[in-house]
C-alpha cells in the first residue's frame, strides 16, 4: 500500500469516525435531557397506624385464646407457643377483636371493620401532618394480599375522606408482603406521565378473616407471626413540594422467582385436608427468600453500588472464573446505603438477609425492634421500620435509604430513597410513645432458637 492510499484511508476513517464520535454524542445529551426532564417523586411524609393498648396480645393471652377456641389439639398449641417464643415478636403485638373474642368472628362485617381502623387512621393523620386536603389526591393506591372485598380498599378511601370524582384508583390484592413496594412503583409510573400530581399509597393486610383454625402445622406459624397494621404514604411531582419532603425516590426494582415452583408454593393460601382455610408457610420460605433476594441485588447492585464497589466485584468475578472456583465476593452494600428497612417477615427471615447482604447488628436493628414491637404486619411493614430509624433522629440530609419488601409469588422489591432534609421525629407516630425502651436485647429468643 503506497504513502498516497495509506492517506485517503487514514482521512475516510477519520472522517467517519468523526461522524460516529459526533453522533454517540448527540445521543447521549439526548439521553441525558431525557433523563432530566424526567419529573422527580418526592415523599412528603408517612404515618403508621397504632394500635389500641386493649388489641395487645401478649403470650399469656395468646396461649388462654388458642385453649378457648377449642379448636386446636394440645400438641399444636404447644407448637405455636413454641414458634411465638422462639420468633422475635414481644409482648404489646396486637391482634383485631374477631381473633380475640370467643369464639373468633371472621366474618366479612368484622374485616371492613378492621380495615377501616388500620387504614383511616393513618391516613387521617397523614392528610393534618401534611397540611394537604383530600381533594388534594389524584391517584390512590391501596394493597391488601388476601382481603379483597367489594367495594374495594380504594373506593372505602375515596368515600370516607369524601375525595374528588375524577381521582383514579388501583386496588392490589394476592401480592403478599411485598405489596407495599409495588405499590410505591405504580404510583411512581402514575406520576412520571401526569403532571403536577399527588398520590396517596397504603398498604395493610387484614387478619380477621386469616385467623387459621385448624391443625396443619405449616399453616399455624400465620398465626404466630401476623399482627396488624397499616401504612398511608404521600407522593408529590411537584416540584413545590420539594421544600416540604423527606426523600426523594431514586429506584423501584422488582424481581419474581415464581418459575420455580419451591418458591411458588413457598406462601399460598389454600384449604387444609379438612376444608379449613389458611395461610401455608412451607419450610421453603427460608430457600426462597435468599434465592429472591439474590435476583434482585443482581438488578438494583449497578444503580446504587459506588464505582469503587463495582470494579471490585466485577474483578473478583473474573478470577473466580479464571481460577474455577465458586466462591464470589459480597460487595460492601453498606456503601450503598445508610439505613437497611427489611420486611419484617420473622426473625429467621431478617437474619439471612442479613448474612447475604452483609450487615451489622446496627443495620438490621429496626427491623428486629419493629418485629418484636409489631409483629409481621406484611405489606406495611417496611414503614414501620423507617418510622423506627426516624423516632431514634437517625436519618439525616443526602442519607439512603433501601427498603426490601419479600412477598409470596416468590417477589423481592426493592426502594431506594435519598433524604432531602433532616428528619425528625413525628409526634403522633407509631414508635411516639415507646420508642424510648428501644432498643432491647433478645438473648432468651437466640436461646432457644438454636
Amino acid at each position: 500500500m503506497d504513502a498516497t492510499t495509506l492517506s485517503n484511508l487514514t482521512s475516510f476513517l477519520l472522517f467517519h469516525l468523526g461522524w460516529v464520535a459526533l453522533a454517540t454524542l448527540a445521543a447521549l445529551h439526548l439521553l441525558l435531557t431525557w433523563r432530566l426532564r424526567r419529573p422527580r417523586i418526592y415523599l412528603l411524609d408517612s404515618a403508621c397506624y397504632k394500635p389500641d393498648s386493649r388489641l395487645r396480645v401478649p403470650f399469656s393471652l395468646f396461649e388462654e385464646r388458642a385453649r378457648a377456641f377449642n379448636c386446636y389439639h394440645p400438641s399444636n398449641i404447644d407448637f405455636q407457643m413454641k414458634i411465638l417464643r422462639k420468633s422475635g415478636l414481644g409482648q404489646e403485638t396486637s391482634f383485631p377483636p374477631a381473633i380475640l373474642r370467643i369464639p373468633p368472628d371472621p366474618t366479612l362485617a368484622t374485616s371492613r371493620e378492621e380495615a377501616e381502623s388500620v387504614i383511616f387512621a393513618p391516613v387521617a393523620s397523614l392528610f393534618a401532618r401534611a397540611r394537604i386536603d383530600p381533594s388534594e389526591i389524584d391517584v390512590v393506591v391501596a394493597n391488601c394480599s388476601v382481603f379483597c372485598p367489594t367495594p374495594s380498599l380504594a373506593d372505602m378511601i375515596v368515600r370516607r375522606f369524601g375525595m374528588r370524582d375524577d381521582v383514579r384508583c388501583y386496588n392490589l390484592s394476592g401480592m403478599g408482603c411485598s405489596a407495599g413496594v409495588i405499590s410505591v412503583g405504580l404510583a411512581r409510573d402514575h406520576l412520571r406521565v401526569h403532571a403536577d400530581q399527588r398520590a396517596l399509597v397504603v398498604s395493610t393486610e387484614i387478619l380477621g378473616e386469616n385467623v387459621y383454625l385448624g391443625n396443619q402445622p405449616s399453616m399455624l406459624v400465620s398465626n404466630c407471626l401476623f399482627r396488624m397494621g397499616g401504612s398511608a404514604i404521600i407522593l408529590s411531582n411537584r416540584e413545590s413540594d420539594r421544600s416540604g419532603a423527606k426523600y426523594e425516590l431514586l429506584h423501584v426494582v422488582r424481581t419474581h422467582d415464581g418459575a420455580r415452583d419451591k418458591s411458588y408454593r413457598c406462601v399460598c393460601v389454600e384449604e387444609d385436608e379438612e376444608g379449613i382455610l389458611g395461610i401455608n408457610l412451607s419450610k421453603d420460605l427460608l430457600s426462597a427468600a435468599p434465592s429472591a433476594l439474590r435476583a434482585n441485588i443482581v438488578k438494583i447492585a449497578p444503580l446504587i453500588l459506588p464505582l469503587s464497589e463495582k470494579l471490585r466485584f466485577l474483578w473478583n468475578r473474573l478470577l473466580a472464573r479464571r481460577l474455577k472456583s465458586n466462591s464470589s465476593y459480597v460487595p460492601d452494600f453498606t456503601r450503598a446505603a445508610d439505613h437497611f428497612c427489611i420486611h419484617t417477615g420473622g426473625r429467621a427471615v431478617i437474619e439471612e438477609l442479613q448474612r447475604k447482604l452483609g450487615l451489622s447488628e446496627e443495620h438490621v436493628e429496626a427491623s428486629k425492634m419493629t418485629l418484636h414491637r409489631f409483629g409481621n404486619t406484611s405489606s406495611s411493614s417496611v414503614w414501620y421500620v423507617l418510622g423506627y430509624v426516624e423516632a431514634k433522629g437517625r436519618v439525616k440530609r443526602g442519607d439512603k435509604v433501601w427498603q426490601i419488601g419479600l412477598g409470596s409469588g416468590f417477589k423481592c422489591n426493592s426502594a431506594v430513597w435519598r433524604c432531602v432534609r433532616d428528619v425528625e421525629a413525628a409526634e403522633d407516630g407509631a414508635w411516639s410513645e415507646c420508642i424510648h425502651r428501644y432498643p432491647v436485647s433478645l438473648p432468651l429468643y437466640k436461646e432457644q432458637s438454636n
